[in-house]
């Protein structure tokens, strides 16, 4: 019994030690199905996805946009891929800016804005009547205070942010001034975002005459970027994979004025009246907040409201 107990301790057990280790160290190997490929292939039915190529050149406003510094190629960059690839936004703004751009074009042309200036209020607000966390409200996003200096109406019945062609002859009062203090559209731009006074605070405490020197909030930064990236994609859709055929581009919609000098007491009245519902006259009138429009001093309003038939898509499809 003692020999057979040596004999399996002599030849067996080292045997076993042996066939042990080498388990082990199989396991430590990795095995070449999970080895990582250098080529992987692309997965079924997936579509590749690139980086957007940064053009030689760009401009906002007529001035040149520095895209050899890094800093400035690399702002780019991050807005042409965020807006390229958000596809849901984008999609949206290109088909709302085929019924705006049209309105807010010939304001800013009136007023010798540069027609890029578009753009900014298609970052501020997406072409949409939307409030902001701090109160800006419109497509141009004012706050109250400054509305009011910019001769905008702004109470409980009436509301002027909200609407379109008197908040973009505004937006050219703010920003005609803004250019005579700089004489550069860029910082005007800019000084919208972040006000008058912090853009010559910063520029005169950094010892620089540009917006793209300045150190500003994150905000800022990104501000001018995502107007430039909004332009390239706007300037050529396809560029970008945005194929959006004509007739799924939101149409105008041909209106017609009526001029009221005096208190309206129910503006539902007020719509069936002129054969239009509630619903339609806010739609085409949001800067009238409450259901009824007080005014005791005479003061001349002009609602508009949708000419016959305009209403329907089958229509709207003829007009450019």
């Amino acid at each position: 019994m003692k020999s057979l107990n040596y004999l399996v301790k002599i030849i067996f057990l080292p045997i076993i030690y042996f066939l042990f280790f080498i388990s082990c160290s199989s396991k430590n190997q990795p095995h070449e199905d999970f080895l990582p490929l250098t080529n992987p292939p692309a997965i079924q039915g997936m579509s590749p996805v690139y980086s957007i190529p940064i053009p030689d050149s760009l401009d906002f406003a007529g001035e040149a946009v520095p895209l050899d510094i890094f800093y400035v190629r690399e702002g780019l960059d991050r807005e042409l891929t965020v807006n390229t690839y958000f596809h849901s936004a984008t999609i949206m703004m290109l088909k709302r800016a085929n019924r705006w751009f049209p309105v807010i074009e010939p304001i800013l042309k009136k007023n010798n804005i540069p027609d890029d200036f578009k753009y900014l209020a298609l970052i501020e607000s997406g072409l949409e009547n939307v409030v902001s966390p701090a109160g800006a409200v419109g497509f141009w996003q004012f706050l109250k205070g400054t509305a009011k200096e910019y001769n905008l109406e702004v109470n409980d019945a009436v509301d002027e942010r909200y609407h379109v062609e008197k908040s973009t002859e505004a937006a050219c009062r703010y920003l005609n001034e803004s250019y005579a203090e700089y004489q550069n559209w860029t910082l005007a731009a800019a000084s919208y975002n972040t006000g008058n006074h912090r853009i010559s605070k910063e520029l005169s405490k950094q010892k620089v005459s540009g917006y793209y020197d300045l150190f500003l909030s994150t905000e800022t930064t990104r501000y001018m970027f995502r107007i430039l990236a909004l332009k390239l994609i706007f300037q050529n859709p396809a560029n970008y994979g945005f194929h959006i055929p004509a007739n799924d581009l939101y149409p105008t919609i041909p209106t017609k004025i009526i001029t009221i000098n005096k208190t309206i007491g129910s503006l539902v009245e007020f719509a069936r009246i002129n054969n239009i519902t509630y619903k339609t006259l806010k739609y085409f009138n949001p800067w009238l907040r409450e259901d009824h429009l007080p005014n005791r001093t005479g003061k001349v309003y002009q609602i508009k409201i949708p000419e016959d038939g305009y209403l329907n898509y089958s229509k709207l499809n003829g007009v450019k």
